[in-house]
């Protein structure tokens, strides 16, 4: 199994250096800086290339319609900060990540800010001041090196906990090659950093061990700390997806030297048809993912809620179009799910 998995990992990075040189990403901050009247979002990390593709392609239905009609745009969670989000709008610091997103809708008014992307679904702690809008169909492994990397092919929920709470410490103990683990999580706020800890905890989410560094940018390989033969990372399926198989990818956004690797024995790639693999998302790895809104705004009679219904609802602009779903890696939710709200 280790040598057939070790092949798809390989096969894997020879697609992407096919794929990834095709099709440029289409991400950008908002240029010029949105009129105080549209819909404007910040936040994750996962979904930010996603919302700036629905923003060109909402934005473009409605070229022709005069200034006052509400245009559509999302911040991307890197960048100069801080950020003025809207004409207008008070100055914040750029947020990075799901929490990073959903702290500054609460802490702003619509002025500012009108939505929070978030890879990760609601806490028992978030507020009854804001809703979560689900959209699609996430799912997070780990990812390590593909060239000479120390890690196997495949981790169980056990041995990702203990890695994590670092209790275990040399790959030889999970049946890699000798090297002492060096265990990452993106950034403090990251909605992925979160649901992995969730995932991996079972009933209590792991708390990090002394071991375990935080900092690199989620769902991004780039980075030097990561390009190591001991590094192990989660990473987003769908977004590996859309960087690998899609060609939504730059020299900053790539998984670089990762490769997605299974946990149970699960694949979370399908490897004929490049979607997340249903089996991967629907174990405990796989996640609902959402765009946050104020409830009083989502829940009042008025142009600006048929506005936000009209982009998020169950017959909104993202649920109408789940094409650019499926074309940034992401799966569809069942039925009359997409646009309900928790």
């Amino acid at each position: 199994m280790r040598h057939t998995a070790a092949k798809l990992v390989a096969a894997v990075a020879v697609t992407a250096a096919t794929v990834l040189a095709a099709v440029p990403a289409q991400a950008a901050d908002p240029s010029p800086i949105p009129n105080a009247v549209d819909i404007v979002g910040t936040g994750s990390d996962t979904t930010s290339t996603y919302l700036s593709q629905v923003s060109a392609d909402y934005n473009a239905s409605i070229a022709g319609a005069p200034a006052s009609t509400p245009r559509l745009y999302s911040w991307e969670p890197l960048g100069t900060s801080p950020i003025t989000p809207k004409t207008g709008g008070a100055s914040i610091a750029r947020p990075n990540g799901s929490g990073a997103g959903i702290t500054a809708l609460i802490n702003n008014t619509s002025a500012t800010v009108d939505f929070a992307r978030s890879s990760r679904g609601r806490q028992a702690s978030d507020p009854a001041s804001i809703l979560f809008v689900a959209f699609a169909k996430d799912a997070v492994t780990w990812s390590a090196k593909a060239t000479g990397g120390h890690a196997p092919a495949n981790l169980t929920t056990a041995q990702l906990k203990g890695i994590y709470e670092c209790t275990i410490t040399n790959w030889s103990a999970v049946g890699g090659t000798a090297g002492t683990i060096k265990p990452f999580l993106p950034q403090n706020g990251s909605g992925t950093r979160t649901f992995f800890l969730q995932a991996i905890g079972g009933a209590t989410p792991v708390v990090p061990g002394a071991c375990v560094t935080s900092g690199p940018q989620e769902n991004t390989g780039t980075t030097a700390v990561l390009d190591d033969v001991d590094a192990i990372f989660p990473y987003s399926v769908a977004h590996y997806i859309s960087q690998v198989f899609g060609g939504h990818s730059t020299a900053t956004d790539a998984p670089g030297p990762l490769t997605l690797r299974n946990v149970n024995s699960v694949v979370p790639v399908n490897p004929t048809t490049h979607v997340i693999n249903a089996p991967f998302a629907g174990s405990a790895y796989g996640r609902v993912i959402n765009n946050v809104v104020r409830t009083n705004d989502w829940n009042t009679a008025g142009a600006y809620q048929t506005t936000l219904k009209g982009i998020f609802g169950p017959a909104g602009w993202i649920c109408t179009h789940p094409a650019t779903i499926t074309n940034y890696g992401f799966l569809t939710l069942p039925g009359t799910a997409c646009g309900t709200t928790s």
